[in-house]
């Protein structure tokens, strides 16, 4: 498996500098932010390129984005805007397409699923040529109800779109927060992942009885092995199932200044995500 990061995390640094501290620091791959280190789909060839003459591999490029909006303007705005995006990152040659399906509030759960599924279906066709993979992540939104981010939901789209080119960006960090079972989880998805995201999830137990559920304040994002993921059987497992592709570290720590502050404590939090990954995979 390679070890990358989400280039998220340094969104107030420019890509050069970022791709810079990836290499030095023994990263084998970049995940790619639209938004933050590439605006226009005219900007993914010269992204890339620079990311690949530091000898890094670019596993993905994420686009955020309510897919469902229920502005129905601002929906066909974003999907255009996606599908541009979509045939400059497989002109470029990178193997995914990281992409969030949202919800429309207004629709019912089938139209939800329904409707992302045949956006999904348009891209497949439109980068038959590329061979690009789409992937969702499993955040489950602003709101907590995006589609498709438990087995459940993951269900109802495979069911819909069975081609292989879509899939996965698991992430057992919100799985975590949402009381599912990652291992389990990850058991019914075994053949869609197409990369994963390297983030943990601590849980006050306290502040949980305190607030419940819905409060806010007990759980925070970790960098991995900070949290309650045992990673050594999380991808001991995911090994199992023949996955090799890229371990994409999601830097969210507050403890190691996320989001946005000190720079050097980010750049730590990398470092420290990396060597804990590495020597779990070292020993499995």
């Amino acid at each position: 498996m390679r070890i990358g990061f989400y280039t998220s995390t340094f969104n107030d640094r420019p890509l050069e500098e970022v791709v810079d501290f990836a290499a030095s620091a023994g990263f084998d791959a970049i995940e790619i932010d639209v938004g933050g280190h590439i605006n226009t789909p005219d900007q993914v060839e010269a992204a890339v390129a620079l990311a690949r003459s530091r000898d890094l591999f670019v596993s993905s490029i994420t686009y955020f984005g309510n897919q469902l909006d229920a502005d129905r303007d601002r929906r066909r705005e974003l999907r255009a805007r996606t599908s541009e995006f979509a045939s400059a990152i497989g002109e470029a040659g990178v193997p995914i397409f990281v992409i969030f399906p949202g919800r429309d509030d207004a629709a019912s759960d089938e139209a939800n699923y329904d409707d992302f599924a045949a956006f999904v279906k348009e891209l497949i066709a439109k980068t038959q040529s590329f061979g690009l993979t789409f992937a969702i992540e499993n955040w489950p939104g602003p709101k907590d109800n995006f589609i498709g981010t438990t087995p459940g939901g993951w269900q109802e789209l495979f069911r819909r779109i069975q081609d292989r080119r879509f899939g996965l960006e698991f992430d057992p960090s919100h799985l975590i927060r949402i009381g599912v079972d990652p291992y389990w989880a990850m058991e019914t998805v075994k053949d869609r992942i197409a990369i994963l995201h390297a983030k943990d999830t601590a849980i006050d137990r306290e502040s949980l009885q305190a607030v419940g559920y819905h409060g806010k304040g007990w759980w925070q994002y970790k960098l991995p092995g900070l949290g309650l993921l045992d990673w050594p059987r999380f991808l001991r497992q995911a090994r199992g199932y023949g996955f090799d592709g890229t371990l994409s570290i999601e830097h969210e720590d507050a403890a190691y200044g996320w989001p946005g502050k000190d720079l050097s404590a980010r750049r730590q939090g990398e470092r420290l995500g990396l060597d804990y990954l590495k020597s779990v995979l070292n020993g499995l």
